[in-house]
């Protein structure tokens, strides 16, 4: 054990004294990356459709059943993002349904269960509303109004109101 250490620390002391050999380490590295950078910038060249030419049977049939399970994770990937969209769009529709509800349950002091229901569209069918879960037909205008003014008259010391 004491032989391995010896023999690891002796290494280590010639690698940080001994240039020359930091600078042959550091060839030999890039020499390494260059032949992966290559070997990479082929593979993306071929995955492109780009030189197909110099390839066995064998390499194309390889190459294609890649790109089958890339386009596969794809299309995965896809499905899953468009089903979290959906899901999430379905929660915003139902707090707007609820908020409508307790809009209407403000303005008309009650509701009506049946038709306030949330239903599997998650958007029901309001009394004030047309289309049945759809999109109304008719566009409602609201406009705001300046309350009526109503004249208070003192006679004979009770209070009367006039409109």
């Amino acid at each position: 054990m004491k032989s391995v250490i010896e023999r690891y620390n002796s290494f280590k002391e010639d690698q940080v004294t001994n240039p020359e050999s930091e600078v042959k380490f550091w060839q030999r590295e890039s020499e390494i990356l260059r032949q992966q950078l290559q070997t990479l910038q082929e593979n993306h060249r071929q995955l492109m459709g780009g030189q197909l030419y110099g390839l066995s049977i064998r390499n194309l049939q390889d190459l294609e059943r890649q790109l089958e399970l890339s386009l596969q994770e794809i299309r995965m990937r896809k499905e899953k993002i468009l089903t979290d969209e959906i899901h999430e769009l379905n929660q915003k529709g139902n707090l707007i349904h609820q908020e409508n509800v307790e809009l209407y349950t403000k303005v008309y002091g009650t509701t009506d269960s049946a038709t306030l229901a949330p239903s599997k569209n998650a958007f029901a069918q309001f009394p004030y509303g047309s289309g049945g879960g759809e999109y109304p037909q008719t566009l409602f205008q609201l406009q705001l109004c300046q309350p009526e003014q109503e004249q208070y008259c003192e006679t004979s010391g009770s209070a009367t109101a006039t409109k």
